[in-house]
């Protein structure tokens, strides 16, 4: 059965998690990030139960301010927050870091944000790699702050099947989500299906796939046909195939217009899935061929 916008989804941990998150990025410019807070709050007006932010994001004060200025329960929104990837030295710290930032005791889903580990970042962007961390070290850390309960569940972000087959040789718990780019130009099927069979859940960011795919003809012309928006009928199309969405609107119209999505008829989700030719447009390769930090082949994408 398709999700359905109020629907919940049972992770393997044992806790439901909402399928529709708003995200929190904002760029680091002015007052963009200290405005999340702001539209973090419209957004749990309008009826979000599920943020998505990130110690990197330098948005996780904005968004526990907010759930405190909503009146909302704790337990009764969803938080997600992730691990840096310059912090895979201090798993432990950077996650106490992310629980005083937000202001509460315990987070619902708490991801390692990329499988690379970045030693440092030069002020021209530059990555400089930590080769003697690995993501199955990071992973064991993982488990520990689990263990320790004051993470419901813990799952990983930017995995392939490459990377989740070497993790699993060792871990000994299952990512419960896996967070990656998704869109109709980039539907990761193999991927999906590889998580599925091993009870991981997709969820996916960059959903609409920006302006580039909602301008795309055929998803102009099923918008128009049931008068909804392009962004609406993408964010349909993935409720349909049963994937996790964290759009990010910091318009309250928009963000309400997220909540209310067309139903999706047979012929218009096979329309969109034939869209799929495996285009990135968020994490896309640099001049390098590296996307941050690593290639295509470490990555394995």
């Amino acid at each position: 059965m398709p999700f359905t916008v109020k629907d919940k989804v049972l992770l393997s941990s044992g806790i439901e998690m909402p399928v529709i998150a708003n995200g929190s990025w904002a760029p680091p410019t002015g007052n963009a990030r200290a405005e999340v807070r702001d539209w973090t709050l419209t957004a749990l007006k309008a009826g979000y139960r599920h943020i998505d932010t990130a110690l990197g994001y330098g948005t996780e004060k904005s968004v526990g301010l907010a759930i405190k200025e909503s009146g909302l329960k704790r337990e009764d929104v969803f938080i997600t927050t992730k691990l840096p990837y310059t912090d895979h030295s201090r798993v432990q710290d950077s996650f106490n870091e992310s629980l005083t930032n937000l202001g509460v005791d315990y987070i619902d889903l708490y991801l390692v944000h990329w499988p690379q580990c970045i030693a440092s970042e030069d002020a021209d962007g530059t990555l400089k790699l930590a080769s003697s961390i690995t993501f199955v070290e990071v992973w064991a850390q993982m488990e520990k702050i689990f263990e320790g309960k004051k993470a419901k569940a813990i799952g990983v972000s930017n995995f392939s099947i490459k990377n989740l087959e070497i993790l699993l040789k060792s871990a000994k718990i299952v990512p419960a989500v896996n967070q990656v780019e998704l869109h109709p130009y980039l539907a990761q099927n193999e991927l999906k299906q590889y998580c599925k069979d091993k009870g991981i859940i997709i969820e996916a960011y960059t959903p609409s796939g920006y302006s580039k795919v909602r301008s795309d003809p055929v998803i102009q012309n099923i918008a128009k046909k049931l008068e909804a928006t392009p962004n609406q009928v993408i964010l349909a199309w993935h409720l349909f195939k049963e994937t996790v969405i964290v759009p990010k609107s910091a318009n309250e119209e928009r963000q309400r217009e997220n909540l209310n999505l067309p139903v999706l008829s047979k012929e218009d989700v096979e329309q969109i899935d034939a869209l799929d030719h495996g285009e990135r447009i968020c994490n896309k390769p640099d001049q390098n061929g590296l996307v941050w930090g690593w290639t295509m082949e470490q990555l394995g994408w």
